[in-house]
């Protein structure tokens, strides 16, 4: 139930790739929902990848935390439209520690005469 006398700002951002970021900042009514929002955003209809049906490939937060598409919304609230990760990050962290190898990484880059790599 929208109330037209009060007005509150949002932003909805979303990114479809890496380094592009959709960001629609939005006087609304107050009262309004999280899908609703994104309805008057433009977004749904500008990128028509998004497809919020399908739970494992979007989800919805406010401030990074996940909300469903029926949560009335508050003055200054951010709705975000996460894409599913492609690649655990334990998984990409582990890669990117081999391919840069043991003698430039972080901690190890320093170490004592004789001893072992790693340590």
């Amino acid at each position: 139930m929208s109330r037209p006398d009060i007005k509150i700002s949002i932003t909805v951002m979303y990114s479809p790739a890496h380094r592009v970021v959709h960001e629609r900042t939005l006087p609304l009514d107050a009262g309004m929902t999280v899908l609703q929002a994104l309805q008057h955003s433009g977004l749904l209809a500008e990128c028509p990848d998004i497809d919020l049906s399908q739970d494992e490939a979007f989800s919805i937060s406010i401030w990074g935390r996940k909300t469903t598409p029926n949560h009335v919304l508050r003055d200054l609230d951010r709705i975000e439209i996460c894409r599913a990760l492609t690649v655990d990050p334990k998984v990409a962290r582990r890669e990117r520690f081999q391919k840069q190898g043991t003698s430039r990484a972080g901690l190890f880059s320093k170490r004592r005469d004789g001893a072992k790599p790693g340590y």
